[in-house]
Parts: C-alpha cells; structure tokens; sequence
C-alpha cells in the first residue's frame, strides 16, 4: 500500500543524502574549496550564526538535520502542488528539472538573502552552473519521479 507520509519521508531523504553527498563530494573532496564539517556548519549557521562555527560537533549535526528538514519541506511541497499542476502528470523529468531550478532560485534568491543579508555576488560562471545542476540533478528530479510513482495509479 502507498503511503503518503512514506513517500514524503522517501522522497526527502534520497533527495538530501544525494544532495549532501554530491556537495561534499564537488566541494570537499573534489575541488577541495573547504570540508564537510564547514559546509555542514554552514548550514546550522542560516539559525546559530557564528555560534555554528564556534561551538562543538553538535551544531555540525545540527546543520545536517536542518539540511534534511528543508529536503524534507520541498518534498512536501512538491507532493501537496501534484495534483494542481497538469504538466507534473505529463513529463516527469522536465517536471524535476523545473522543480529543482524553482527550489535553487528559492533558496538562492529569497531564503539565504532573507538569513544572510550579506552575500557574495552571484555570477554567471561553473560555480553557479554547478549549484544549479547539483539541486536539479540530486533534490528535484528524484522527488518528482518518487512523487509521481505515488500518483501513477490515479493517473
């Protein structure tokens, strides 16, 4: 039997460990632009501030719930809008990369403005590209086609 809540739950938990993972991966391991313990204190900085950076290993796994509960949101999210919307039934794929580009530009361009009101500027070069494929490829996509396997049988 489909459940609801198990394919919210899935849905955020693929969509967030693939994030997290291919962010660590791109940012730690491959380009070596910092660690993954920064990267997820980062994140506990959006409600801790710089007591993120300060504090003990806690806030690291802190900033690795948050993470999930935004994958969480999004998936959520997506699953309630569904129904609504014709072209998410139609094409799955394009219904992901759309959905991943529209949760990049709200985190981007009103969440992390709002938490952090300083920001270095965005530019259009591989950094910003490579955000965007990474949130489309690894959070969008696989939440459509975990949502969409729920609905099949109505549609």
């Amino acid at each position: 039997m489909r459940s609801k809540v198990r394919t919210i739950v899935s849905s955020g938990l693929v969509a967030g460990t693939l994030d997290i993972t291919a962010a660590i991966l791109i940012y730690s391991v491959i380009l070596h632009k910092t660690t993954a313990e920064k990267i997820l204190r980062s994140i506990a900085s959006g409600i801790f501030k710089k007591e993120a950076y300060t504090s003990g290993i806690e806030m690291t796994f802190l900033g690795l719930g948050l993470h999930f509960l935004i994958t969480f949101i999004f998936a959520w999210f997506y699953f309630k809008i569904f129904p609504y919307i014709p072209f998410f039934k139609i094409n799955t794929l394009l219904s992901g990369i759309a959905y991943g580009f529209f949760i990049w530009v709200v985190m981007n361009l009103l969440v992390l403005p709002i938490v952090f009101p300083v920001l270095p500027e965005k530019n259009l070069d591989f950094a910003l590209l490579l955000s965007i494929l990474i949130v489309i490829f690894c959070v969008g996509i696989p939440i459509a086609f975990i949502t969409r396997k729920y609905y099949a049988k109505w549609y």
